[in-house]
């Protein structure tokens, strides 16, 4: 049988369809388009231009379609049991750096002298089953090179494990989302055993990808196959991790997306360093100086990086002095472990557990001022007149051992007692007046409750409690106003010595009405609202609602970053007269560290919200919430806030009735709250009773002047 070059009437040929090699017989060809039968019992028509260019053979003479199904089914077995015998990668290997492009007869002709049409099509369809080594442009088929071949078989593979993946995916995702919204938590692990363990592995490591980025974009390509007939769920791939248990249950997906690692077990491949620090603070301790520090925080903390003591003055003044931790003595910056911290940017408080940022063993250990233990430590010392005004500060490195460890309450106890420590009563009446001085200097001061979250049984059987942190309103001044005080003194120092610092900027002015004391809702709001948000850069400006020139945070060396920089230049300029970086160091470094800081303080502002939100969705059904009016807004909603909480809602003017007021107290009945998707809604109000002021003008004059 003779190739043929004309498909006439009796002529077979063949064509593609679905990736698949017909073949057909020519009933009658017009103008370049044929009339074809196929094997199939079908009539097709088809442009000529689609017909592989082997063709034949051709049989004269009228046939029937019974002739012609016999005729074609026989020539189709022939060439399939041909095309399976035929080794297309060896011809490959003989072809491949000889011949650029051959035809399909030609490649025949390797395997016999004179090749039929049966044999020709053979090869043909041999060759277009073979796309890793061979690509078909008709009418011939061109050689990859090896380094093509072996990028196709790459892909190939990982196309085939795409879609083993997407096979045994979909069905997993699907049962495991019924799971999840039926309440069934059981059976995943039954689920999860049933699939491949590569394939499993690689879609664990999928969610895990789209619970740090939605957009990732290896996965999102992949996930949009996975997902097909779920419904839309801006959380879909934590809940199904949730669901699956290669997460547990309420998983900080906001931990994942800043890349910080949670706990205490980050720090294992910088042992050798943080046992370098260890042993240079041995070697450099020094006797500590004969004050009696005490400390004065909350009963949990561990990380202790302030302490404090007043003595009286001759004159009557009072002597202040700071102990602040210092980390810096020992600190390498640019090192591993400096650069992991610097990651960090700060510690995390949230209700699930502490993060620290310096490994514990450093942060609540060799530098922390625990007492009774020696300790570095940066000492600012001042004298200040009776009345709170500043007569002399300086700094100096020193070593120190606290006489205490003391907390609030305590405090709180022993300023309302008979017998008050004179430390205690110098240190209270000095904060009192530096708070006075402030806001003579239009300071604002913002006084709300906080809320205490408690979990029980995290994260498996986690029962939220919410209750208001007591409050300590005389310790909790001493405390402020002294770290305050610190955090200006070393901004002026820097000023002064013409050094960058990283400051705390908010260069405003303030409108006089928020100036003052803020401690009911509205009032705060309104305070909140007006003021300017801070900034942080190496240049000082003044600080409007602190009403000081020039702060430089650096009293929390041992959970901020920016403040263990800012220690560290203070160190510098104490040390050598010269700071430690430039400004354009420092506004360099700052890039970087705001981005860090910004991604981290996400995690520490809407954490807690969750569990808040959590905690109103269990007992939304069976009481209501007092929320206070704080704004009238525009398009008929109102801004209420939830004053025990610290949370804000919106409600219609319709559900909270017709004269509504700033100020104006509600019993909120709330549903539809979505912890995740940070929903909640008032789908009730009802006045409480209360004496109202004349005026909203009044309510917030009475605030300020308090």
């Amino acid at each position: 049988m003779a190739l043929e070059r004309y498909a006439g009437p009796g002529c077979l040929v063949e064509f593609m369809q679905g990736n698949q090699t017909q073949v057909a017989w020519v009933l009658e060809e017009t103008s370049g388009r044929l009339r074809l039968y196929t094997l199939t019992k079908r009539e097709e028509k088809l442009p000529l231009s689609r017909v592989l260019p082997w063709l034949g053979p051709r049989y004269d003479g009228a046939r029937d379609r019974s002739e012609i199904l016999e005729l074609l089914a026989l020539h189709q077995q022939r060439r399939e049991t041909a095309a399976a015998a035929i080794d297309a990668l060896e011809l490959w290997e003989l072809a491949q750096g000889e011949v650029r492009e051959e035809s399909a007869e030609w490649f025949a002709g390797l395997l016999g002298e004179k090749p039929d049409v049966d044999a020709v099509a053979a090869m043909g369809r041999a060759l277009l089953r073979c796309k890793t080594h061979f690509k078909f442009h008709p009418p011939k088929f061109e050689v990859f090179p090896a380094e093509t071949v072996e990028r196709r078989l790459t892909e190939q593979a990982v196309a085939e494990e795409r879609e083993k993946v997407v096979v045994a995916g979909q069905t997993f995702f699907k049962e495991l989302w019924h799971g999840w919204c039926s309440g069934e938590h059981g059976r995943a692990g039954a689920l999860a055993a049933k699939l491949d363990p590569a394939a499993a592995e690689r879609l664990a490591d999928l969610l895990r990808r789209l619970i740090v980025d939605a957009d990732d974009p290896e996965a999102a390509p992949l996930w949009a196959m996975l997902r097909k007939g779920l419904p839309d769920h801006p959380f879909q791939p934590l809940l199904l991790a949730e669901q699956w248990g290669i997460v547990p249950p309420h998983h900080n997906y906001l931990l994942d997306q800043a890349d910080y690692a949670a706990g205490d077990g980050w720090w294992g491949p910088y042992a050798g360093e943080i046992e370098a620090i260890g042993k240079k603070l041995a070697a450099l301790g020094g006797e500590p100086e004969a004050i009696p520090f005490v400390s004065v925080d909350s009963p949990t903390t561990r990380d202790i990086d302030d302490a404090f003591y007043a003595e009286p003055l001759p004159d009557g003044g009072t002597r202040l002095i700071l102990a602040l931790a210092d980390p810096a003595l020992a600190w390498t910056f640019g090192s591993p472990l400096d650069v992991a911290v610097a990651h960090r940017a700060s510690s995390l408080y949230l209700p699930e557990g502490v993060s620290h940022m310096l490994p514990e063993t450093l942060g609540t250990g060799a530098v922390s001022l625990l007492a009774g233990q020696t300790r570095p430590a940066l000492i600012m010392d001042w004298e200040f007149s009776e009345d709170g005004a500043a007569r002399s500060f300086g700094m100096r490195k020193s070593w120190v051992r606290l006489a205490e460890n003391t907390t609030y309450a305590a405090v709180e106890a022993r300023l309302a007692g008979p017998d008050v420590p004179d430390y205690l009563e110098r240190g209270y009446r000095l904060a009192v007046a530096l708070r006075r001085r402030r806001l003579e200097n239009g300071a604002v001061v913002i006084d709300r409750p906080e809320p205490d979250i408690r979990l029980s049984g995290y994260p498996d059987n986690t029962q939220v409690d919410i209750g208001l942190c007591p409050s300590y309103p005389k310790s909790q001044l001493l405390v402020s106003e002294c770290m305050i005080l610190g955090n200006a003194a070393a901004g002026q120092y820097a000023v002064d010595h013409g050094a960058s610092m990283l400051f705390r900027t908010q260069d405003a002015v303030l409108p006089p009405e928020i100036r003052g004391v803020h401690d009911d809702p509205p009032s705060i709001q309104r305070a909140v609202r007006e003021l300017p948000p801070t900034l942080t850069e190496p240049d000082p400006r003044p600080h409007a609602s602190l009403a000081v020139p020039a702060y430089a945070p650096l009293t929390s060396p041992l959970r901020r970053y920016a403040d263990l920089i800012n220690l560290a230049q203070i160190d510098s300029l104490l040390r050598t007269g010269a700071p430690r970086w430039t400004r354009a160091e420092l506004a360099a470094r700052l890039l970087e560290l705001s981005t860090r800081i910004e991604a981290v303080g996400r995690v520490q502002r809407f954490r807690p919200r969750y569990w808040k939100l959590l905690y109103l969705q269990r007992w939304c059904r069976e009481r209501t919430f007092e929320g206070v009016v704080v704004d009238l807004g525009g398009a008929g909603f109102a801004s209420l806030s939830l004053p025990d909480l610290q949370i804000y809602v919106r409600a219609t003017r319709d559900t909270l009735g017709d004269a509504v007021y700033v100020g104006q107290r509600f019993a909120l009945k709330l549903g539809k709250i979505d912890p995740l998707n940070n929903e909640l809604r008032v789908f009730g109000a009802e006045e409480i009773p209360t004496r109202l002021p004349e005026s909203t003008e009044a309510l917030f004059m009475d605030a300020d002047a308090s």
